[in-house]
Protein backbone atom coordinates (compact mmCIF):
# COMPACT_ATOMS: atom_id res chain seq x y z
CA UNK A 1 0.00 0.00 0.00
CA UNK A 2 1.34 2.92 -1.15
CA UNK A 3 1.07 6.44 2.05
CA UNK A 4 0.39 9.94 0.63
CA UNK A 5 1.32 12.74 2.89
CA UNK A 6 -1.24 14.44 5.16
CA UNK A 7 -3.57 16.53 3.61
CA UNK A 8 -2.19 20.01 3.20
CA UNK A 9 1.82 19.04 3.27
CA UNK A 10 3.86 19.31 1.12
CA UNK A 11 5.61 16.44 -1.21
CA UNK A 12 8.83 16.63 0.67
CA UNK A 13 9.56 15.51 3.93
CA UNK A 14 6.20 15.99 5.34
CA UNK A 15 6.96 18.93 7.16
CA UNK A 16 4.98 19.62 10.33
CA UNK A 17 1.60 21.52 9.69
CA UNK A 18 -1.36 21.59 11.46
CA UNK A 19 -2.68 18.54 10.45
CA UNK A 20 0.31 16.21 10.72
CA UNK A 21 0.46 17.60 14.40
CA UNK A 22 -3.12 16.65 15.35
CA UNK A 23 -2.29 13.34 13.90
CA UNK A 24 0.37 12.75 15.85
CA UNK A 25 -1.80 13.64 19.11
CA UNK A 26 -3.87 11.19 18.29
CA UNK A 27 -1.81 8.37 17.31
CA UNK A 28 -0.08 9.01 21.01
CA UNK A 29 -3.71 8.66 22.11
CA UNK A 30 -4.10 5.61 20.66
CA UNK A 31 -0.81 3.95 22.34
CA UNK A 32 -1.81 5.10 25.42
CA UNK A 33 -5.36 3.26 25.44
CA UNK A 34 -4.28 0.16 24.36
CA UNK A 35 -1.09 -0.10 26.31
CA UNK A 36 -3.07 0.75 28.81
CA UNK A 37 -5.83 -1.95 28.65
CA UNK A 38 -3.69 -4.15 27.95
CA UNK A 39 -1.81 -4.10 31.53
CA UNK A 40 -5.41 -4.22 32.86
CA UNK A 41 -5.39 -8.02 32.25
CA UNK A 42 -3.19 -8.10 35.75
CA UNK A 43 -5.95 -6.28 37.60
CA UNK A 44 -8.48 -8.13 36.68
CA UNK A 45 -7.18 -11.82 36.83
CA UNK A 46 -6.57 -11.95 40.39
CA UNK A 47 -10.40 -10.56 40.81
CA UNK A 48 -11.85 -13.40 38.24
CA UNK A 49 -9.48 -16.19 40.07
CA UNK A 50 -11.31 -15.13 43.43
CA UNK A 51 -14.87 -14.48 42.22
CA UNK A 52 -14.47 -17.78 39.98
CA UNK A 53 -12.48 -20.29 42.74
CA UNK A 54 -10.04 -20.36 39.66
CA UNK A 55 -6.70 -22.42 39.82
CA UNK A 56 -3.67 -20.31 38.85
CA UNK A 57 -3.60 -21.88 35.26
CA UNK A 58 -7.19 -21.64 35.03
CA UNK A 59 -6.62 -17.48 35.69
CA UNK A 60 -4.15 -17.34 32.93
CA UNK A 61 -6.60 -18.04 30.73
CA UNK A 62 -7.11 -14.26 30.92
CA UNK A 63 -3.82 -13.85 29.14
CA UNK A 64 -4.52 -16.61 26.53
CA UNK A 65 -8.04 -15.56 25.42
CA UNK A 66 -6.24 -11.97 25.25
CA UNK A 67 -3.40 -12.88 23.57
CA UNK A 68 -4.15 -15.11 21.21
CA UNK A 69 -5.85 -12.27 18.96
CA UNK A 70 -2.18 -11.30 18.23
CA UNK A 71 -1.94 -14.49 16.26
CA UNK A 72 -5.45 -14.77 14.68
CA UNK A 73 -5.76 -10.39 13.97
CA UNK A 74 -2.51 -9.38 12.51
CA UNK A 75 -2.60 -10.64 9.45
CA UNK A 76 -5.68 -9.97 8.74
CA UNK A 77 -5.76 -6.52 10.01
CA UNK A 78 -2.68 -5.95 8.11
CA UNK A 79 -5.59 -7.18 5.17
CA UNK A 80 -7.69 -4.18 6.34
CA UNK A 81 -5.24 -2.13 6.38
CA UNK A 82 -3.79 -2.66 2.47
CA UNK A 83 -7.73 -1.95 1.31
CA UNK A 84 -9.34 1.02 3.34
CA UNK A 85 -6.46 2.65 4.83
CA UNK A 86 -4.67 3.36 7.98
CA UNK A 87 -7.17 5.86 9.25
CA UNK A 88 -10.53 3.71 8.66
CA UNK A 89 -8.91 0.72 9.97
CA UNK A 90 -8.28 2.79 13.20
CA UNK A 91 -11.95 3.43 13.09
CA UNK A 92 -12.83 -0.35 12.82
CA UNK A 93 -10.25 -1.63 15.65
CA UNK A 94 -11.59 1.43 17.95
CA UNK A 95 -15.16 0.28 17.40
CA UNK A 96 -13.92 -3.51 17.98
CA UNK A 97 -12.92 -2.80 21.24
CA UNK A 98 -15.56 -0.88 22.24
CA UNK A 99 -17.53 -3.75 21.63
CA UNK A 100 -15.19 -6.02 23.30
CA UNK A 101 -15.96 -4.18 26.56
CA UNK A 102 -19.52 -4.03 26.38
CA UNK A 103 -19.64 -7.76 26.02
CA UNK A 104 -18.59 -7.49 30.00
CA UNK A 105 -22.30 -6.66 30.45
CA UNK A 106 -23.77 -10.07 29.51
CA UNK A 107 -20.41 -11.65 30.63
CA UNK A 108 -21.30 -10.49 34.28
CA UNK A 109 -25.09 -11.13 33.52
CA UNK A 110 -24.24 -14.82 32.67
CA UNK A 111 -21.76 -15.43 35.78
CA UNK A 112 -19.82 -17.64 33.15
CA UNK A 113 -15.94 -17.39 33.12
CA UNK A 114 -15.96 -18.01 29.16
CA UNK A 115 -18.60 -15.15 29.22
CA UNK A 116 -16.08 -12.86 30.13
CA UNK A 117 -12.97 -14.66 27.84
CA UNK A 118 -14.90 -14.08 25.15
CA UNK A 119 -15.16 -10.20 25.65
CA UNK A 120 -11.49 -10.12 26.44
CA UNK A 121 -11.15 -11.15 22.91
CA UNK A 122 -12.98 -9.14 21.31
CA UNK A 123 -11.36 -6.72 23.23
CA UNK A 124 -7.77 -8.00 22.51
CA UNK A 125 -8.85 -8.06 18.62
CA UNK A 126 -9.51 -4.55 18.15
CA UNK A 127 -6.41 -3.97 20.26
CA UNK A 128 -4.34 -5.82 18.04
CA UNK A 129 -6.03 -3.95 14.52
CA UNK A 130 -5.04 -0.41 16.42
CA UNK A 131 -1.33 -1.78 17.24
CA UNK A 132 -1.28 -2.87 13.52
CA UNK A 133 -1.65 0.77 12.60
CA UNK A 134 -0.41 2.81 15.04
CA UNK A 135 3.42 1.97 14.45
CA UNK A 136 3.91 2.84 10.98
CA UNK A 137 1.44 5.33 11.31
CA UNK A 138 3.35 7.08 14.23
CA UNK A 139 7.08 6.56 11.45
CA UNK A 140 5.14 8.43 8.43
CA UNK A 141 3.87 11.37 10.38
CA UNK A 142 7.05 13.58 9.55
CA UNK A 143 10.36 13.71 8.25
CA UNK A 144 12.02 10.37 7.79
CA UNK A 145 14.88 11.22 9.96
CA UNK A 146 13.55 11.70 13.49
CA UNK A 147 10.87 8.33 13.04
CA UNK A 148 12.99 6.84 15.62
CA UNK A 149 12.07 9.59 17.87
CA UNK A 150 8.87 9.48 17.31
CA UNK A 151 8.14 6.02 17.98
CA UNK A 152 10.30 6.27 21.39
CA UNK A 153 8.04 8.89 22.13
CA UNK A 154 5.26 7.56 21.26
CA UNK A 155 6.33 4.01 23.00
CA UNK A 156 6.59 6.16 26.35
CA UNK A 157 2.94 7.37 26.24
CA UNK A 158 2.04 3.43 25.98
CA UNK A 159 4.35 2.89 29.08
CA UNK A 160 2.35 5.73 30.87
CA UNK A 161 -0.84 3.79 30.11
CA UNK A 162 0.78 0.79 31.57
CA UNK A 163 1.28 2.67 34.07
CA UNK A 164 -1.73 4.31 34.85
CA UNK A 165 -4.19 1.98 34.29
CA UNK A 166 -2.92 -0.67 36.55
CA UNK A 167 -3.10 1.79 39.41
CA UNK A 168 -6.62 3.24 38.94
CA UNK A 169 -7.79 -0.43 37.93
CA UNK A 170 -6.74 -1.94 41.19
CA UNK A 171 -9.00 0.80 43.18
CA UNK A 172 -11.88 0.89 40.81
CA UNK A 173 -11.66 -3.18 40.20
CA UNK A 174 -10.07 -4.97 43.77
CA UNK A 175 -10.88 -2.10 46.10
CA UNK A 176 -14.69 -3.13 46.54
CA UNK A 177 -13.64 -6.67 46.32
CA UNK A 178 -15.42 -8.33 49.73
CA UNK A 179 -13.77 -9.90 52.35
CA UNK A 180 -16.18 -12.96 52.30
CA UNK A 181 -15.20 -16.45 52.25
CA UNK A 182 -17.21 -17.88 49.05
CA UNK A 183 -17.17 -21.51 50.92
CA UNK A 184 -19.76 -20.19 53.93
CA UNK A 185 -22.28 -19.21 51.02
CA UNK A 186 -24.93 -21.25 49.83
CA UNK A 187 -25.29 -22.04 46.05
CA UNK A 188 -27.85 -18.75 46.25
CA UNK A 189 -25.99 -16.57 48.42
CA UNK A 190 -22.79 -17.10 46.00
CA UNK A 191 -24.39 -16.49 42.69
CA UNK A 192 -25.60 -13.40 44.07
CA UNK A 193 -22.26 -12.58 45.63
CA UNK A 194 -20.44 -13.27 41.74
CA UNK A 195 -23.27 -11.22 40.02
CA UNK A 196 -22.78 -8.06 42.52
CA UNK A 197 -18.58 -7.91 42.34
CA UNK A 198 -19.01 -8.47 38.35
CA UNK A 199 -20.63 -5.77 38.28
CA UNK A 200 -18.12 -4.00 39.61
CA UNK A 201 -15.69 -4.98 36.80
CA UNK A 202 -19.02 -4.17 33.81
CA UNK A 203 -18.76 -0.12 35.08
CA UNK A 204 -15.14 0.01 34.30
CA UNK A 205 -15.24 -1.75 31.29
CA UNK A 206 -18.13 0.82 30.34
CA UNK A 207 -16.43 3.83 30.77
CA UNK A 208 -14.00 2.77 28.57
CA UNK A 209 -16.28 1.92 25.93
CA UNK A 210 -17.55 5.35 26.34
CA UNK A 211 -14.26 7.01 25.71
CA UNK A 212 -13.45 4.34 23.17
CA UNK A 213 -16.38 5.15 21.07
CA UNK A 214 -15.23 9.13 21.72
CA UNK A 215 -12.15 8.54 20.24
CA UNK A 216 -13.45 6.25 17.29
CA UNK A 217 -16.05 9.47 16.18
CA UNK A 218 -13.11 12.05 16.36
CA UNK A 219 -10.71 9.73 14.37
CA UNK A 220 -13.70 9.16 11.57
CA UNK A 221 -13.82 13.15 11.74
CA UNK A 222 -10.59 13.64 10.80
CA UNK A 223 -9.94 10.24 8.33
CA UNK A 224 -9.05 12.48 5.20
CA UNK A 225 -6.40 14.61 6.60
CA UNK A 226 -4.00 11.64 5.84
CA UNK A 227 -4.14 10.99 1.89
CA UNK A 228 -3.64 7.21 1.48
CA UNK A 229 -3.93 5.03 -1.69
CA UNK A 230 -4.78 1.91 -0.70
CA UNK A 231 -3.92 -1.23 -2.99
CA UNK A 232 -6.33 -4.56 -2.06
CA UNK A 233 -3.72 -6.95 -3.85
CA UNK A 234 -0.88 -9.65 -2.23
CA UNK A 235 -0.64 -12.52 -0.55
CA UNK A 236 0.01 -11.34 2.93
CA UNK A 237 1.18 -14.75 3.65
CA UNK A 238 4.25 -14.95 1.79
CA UNK A 239 5.94 -13.14 4.83
CA UNK A 240 5.94 -16.81 6.40
CA UNK A 241 8.79 -17.61 4.64
CA UNK A 242 10.99 -15.29 6.21
CA UNK A 243 11.38 -17.32 9.00
CA UNK A 244 13.75 -19.19 6.61
CA UNK A 245 16.45 -16.24 7.62
CA UNK A 246 17.73 -17.64 11.09
CA UNK A 247 18.41 -13.92 12.74
CA UNK A 248 15.13 -13.03 12.06
CA UNK A 249 13.30 -16.18 12.75
CA UNK A 250 15.36 -16.43 16.34
CA UNK A 251 14.48 -13.05 17.04
CA UNK A 252 10.40 -14.02 16.07
CA UNK A 253 11.10 -16.38 18.91
CA UNK A 254 12.41 -14.03 21.42
CA UNK A 255 9.35 -11.41 20.96
CA UNK A 256 7.25 -14.87 21.72
CA UNK A 257 9.22 -15.31 24.82
CA UNK A 258 9.97 -12.07 25.51
CA UNK A 259 6.13 -10.84 25.68
CA UNK A 260 4.97 -13.83 27.65
CA UNK A 261 7.69 -13.45 30.28
CA UNK A 262 6.31 -10.17 30.87
CA UNK A 263 3.12 -10.88 30.72
CA UNK A 264 3.79 -13.93 33.11
CA UNK A 265 5.35 -12.36 35.71
CA UNK A 266 2.79 -9.24 35.57
CA UNK A 267 -0.43 -11.22 35.86
CA UNK A 268 1.28 -12.77 38.96
CA UNK A 269 2.67 -10.02 41.12
CA UNK A 270 -1.02 -9.43 42.79
CA UNK A 271 -0.72 -13.06 44.20
CA UNK A 272 2.70 -12.82 44.77
CA UNK A 273 2.83 -9.60 46.88
CA UNK A 274 -0.03 -10.85 48.86
CA UNK A 275 2.05 -13.91 50.16
CA UNK A 276 2.97 -13.92 53.79
CA UNK A 277 6.47 -14.28 53.14
CA UNK A 278 7.09 -11.66 50.52
CA UNK A 279 4.87 -8.34 51.31
CA UNK A 280 1.60 -9.71 52.79
CA UNK A 281 -0.58 -7.23 51.22
CA UNK A 282 -4.09 -6.66 50.71
CA UNK A 283 -5.23 -7.42 47.19
CA UNK A 284 -5.83 -3.74 46.20
CA UNK A 285 -2.25 -2.99 48.07
CA UNK A 286 -1.11 -5.30 45.66
CA UNK A 287 -3.03 -4.72 42.90
CA UNK A 288 -1.54 -0.91 42.97
CA UNK A 289 1.79 -2.65 43.05
CA UNK A 290 1.69 -3.50 38.98
CA UNK A 291 1.60 0.41 37.76
CA UNK A 292 5.38 0.03 39.46
CA UNK A 293 6.30 -2.88 37.65
CA UNK A 294 5.23 -1.27 34.03
CA UNK A 295 6.61 2.32 35.43
CA UNK A 296 9.94 0.50 35.56
CA UNK A 297 9.02 -0.36 32.14
CA UNK A 298 8.73 3.81 31.70
CA UNK A 299 11.81 4.87 33.33
CA UNK A 300 13.70 2.08 31.32
CA UNK A 301 13.12 2.84 28.12
CA UNK A 302 14.34 6.56 28.54
CA UNK A 303 17.73 5.37 30.15
CA UNK A 304 17.95 2.92 27.49
CA UNK A 305 17.80 4.98 24.78
CA UNK A 306 20.50 6.94 25.61
CA UNK A 307 22.43 3.84 26.56
CA UNK A 308 21.60 2.15 23.33
CA UNK A 309 23.47 4.84 21.70
CA UNK A 310 26.41 4.08 23.23
CA UNK A 311 26.45 0.79 23.52
CA UNK A 312 26.24 -2.61 21.16
CA UNK A 313 22.14 -3.24 21.01
CA UNK A 314 23.19 -7.24 21.30
CA UNK A 315 25.18 -6.67 24.12
CA UNK A 316 22.55 -4.40 26.19
CA UNK A 317 19.78 -7.12 25.56
CA UNK A 318 21.76 -9.55 26.45
CA UNK A 319 22.47 -8.19 29.79
CA UNK A 320 19.08 -7.21 30.12
CA UNK A 321 17.96 -10.53 29.77
CA UNK A 322 20.67 -11.92 31.94
CA UNK A 323 19.69 -9.45 35.06
CA UNK A 324 15.82 -10.07 34.55
CA UNK A 325 16.57 -13.68 34.80
CA UNK A 326 18.83 -12.96 37.94
CA UNK A 327 16.25 -10.87 39.83
CA UNK A 328 13.95 -14.13 39.08
CA UNK A 329 16.13 -16.04 41.05
CA UNK A 330 16.93 -13.89 43.94
CA UNK A 331 12.44 -13.30 43.75
CA UNK A 332 12.31 -16.80 43.95
CA UNK A 333 15.15 -17.32 47.34
CA UNK A 334 14.31 -14.88 49.22
CA UNK A 335 11.53 -13.27 51.41
CA UNK A 336 10.02 -9.99 52.69
CA UNK A 337 10.99 -6.94 50.45
CA UNK A 338 14.07 -8.42 48.77
CA UNK A 339 11.48 -10.91 47.33
CA UNK A 340 8.74 -8.63 46.34
CA UNK A 341 10.90 -5.91 45.28
CA UNK A 342 13.18 -7.98 43.13
CA UNK A 343 10.52 -9.07 41.09
CA UNK A 344 9.03 -5.81 40.34
CA UNK A 345 12.16 -4.56 39.52
CA UNK A 346 11.92 -6.61 36.07
CA UNK A 347 9.94 -4.17 34.77
CA UNK A 348 12.99 -1.90 34.49
CA UNK A 349 14.85 -3.97 32.40
CA UNK A 350 12.32 -5.40 30.22
CA UNK A 351 11.86 -2.16 29.08
CA UNK A 352 14.51 -2.10 26.06
CA UNK A 353 13.66 -5.61 25.01
CA UNK A 354 10.98 -5.24 22.87
CA UNK A 355 12.08 -2.76 20.30
CA UNK A 356 16.12 -3.95 20.60
CA UNK A 357 14.45 -7.67 19.75
CA UNK A 358 12.61 -5.81 17.30
CA UNK A 359 15.58 -4.11 15.20
CA UNK A 360 17.69 -6.62 16.06
CA UNK A 361 15.59 -9.42 13.99
CA UNK A 362 14.24 -6.85 11.40
CA UNK A 363 17.59 -6.05 10.09
CA UNK A 364 18.55 -6.55 6.93
CA UNK A 365 15.05 -6.96 5.25
CA UNK A 366 14.88 -3.93 3.39
CA UNK A 367 11.41 -3.68 1.68
CA UNK A 368 10.26 -6.50 3.52
CA UNK A 369 10.50 -4.63 6.90
CA UNK A 370 6.40 -4.27 6.86
CA UNK A 371 5.85 -8.11 6.18
CA UNK A 372 8.28 -8.99 8.94
CA UNK A 373 6.56 -6.79 11.47
CA UNK A 374 3.69 -8.11 10.60
CA UNK A 375 5.17 -11.63 11.46
CA UNK A 376 6.62 -10.22 14.59
CA UNK A 377 3.39 -8.67 16.06
CA UNK A 378 1.92 -12.12 15.41
CA UNK A 379 4.74 -13.20 17.79
CA UNK A 380 2.93 -11.43 20.73
CA UNK A 381 0.95 -14.40 21.33
CA UNK A 382 3.55 -16.16 23.66
CA UNK A 383 1.82 -13.57 25.51
CA UNK A 384 -1.05 -16.58 25.49
CA UNK A 385 1.20 -19.28 25.97
CA UNK A 386 3.77 -18.57 28.65
CA UNK A 387 1.65 -17.58 30.90
CA UNK A 388 -0.74 -20.80 30.88
CA UNK A 389 2.69 -22.40 31.61
CA UNK A 390 3.24 -20.53 34.66
CA UNK A 391 0.22 -20.90 35.58
CA UNK A 392 0.65 -25.01 35.61
CA UNK A 393 3.61 -24.26 37.28
CA UNK A 394 2.58 -22.61 40.04
CA UNK A 395 -0.41 -25.06 40.74
CA UNK A 396 2.10 -28.05 40.51
CA UNK A 397 4.62 -26.55 42.55
CA UNK A 398 4.26 -23.13 43.93
CA UNK A 399 4.44 -19.40 43.00
CA UNK A 400 7.98 -18.93 43.54
CA UNK A 401 9.02 -22.19 41.37
CA UNK A 402 6.80 -21.00 38.48
CA UNK A 403 8.99 -18.46 38.20
CA UNK A 404 11.53 -20.79 36.71
CA UNK A 405 9.21 -20.29 33.11
CA UNK A 406 10.09 -16.50 32.84
CA UNK A 407 13.91 -17.46 33.98
CA UNK A 408 13.93 -19.41 30.76
CA UNK A 409 12.59 -17.37 28.39
CA UNK A 410 15.10 -14.48 29.33
CA UNK A 411 18.25 -16.86 29.25
CA UNK A 412 17.14 -17.47 25.65
CA UNK A 413 16.80 -13.59 25.16
CA UNK A 414 20.13 -13.22 26.57
CA UNK A 415 21.55 -15.84 23.94
CA UNK A 416 19.63 -14.09 21.43
CA UNK A 417 21.37 -10.34 22.45
CA UNK A 418 25.05 -12.28 22.34
CA UNK A 419 23.98 -14.17 18.90
CA UNK A 420 23.10 -11.07 17.67
CA UNK A 421 25.50 -8.86 18.84
CA UNK A 422 27.41 -7.58 16.02
CA UNK A 423 25.77 -6.12 12.60
CA UNK A 424 24.13 -8.47 10.43
CA UNK A 425 27.02 -8.82 7.86
CA UNK A 426 29.31 -9.74 10.51
CA UNK A 427 27.17 -12.36 12.40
Amino acid sequence: MQIGHPAGAAQSDAPVNHNVASLRVFVFALFFIFGGITSLNDVIIPKLKELFTLSYAQAMLVQSAFFAAYFIVSLPAAAIVRRIGYMRTAVVGLLTMTAGCLLFIPAASSSLFGAFLLALFVLAAGITIVQVVANPLISMLGAPQTASSRLTFAQAFNSLGTTVFPYVGAILILGSLAQVDQATLDAVQLAAYRAAESQVVVHTYIGLAIALAIVAVMVWINRKKLVEHTSPQGNIFKAFNLLQRPRFAFGALCIFLYVGAEVAVGSLITNYLMQVDVLGLEMKAAGEHIGLYWGGAMVGRFVGAFVLRICSPGKVLATAGGLAALLLLVSANSTGAVSGWSLLAIGLVNSIMFPTIFTLASEGLGERAAEGSGVICMAIVGGAIVPLITGFAADMSSLRMALIVPAICYLLILAFGWYARRPLQNC
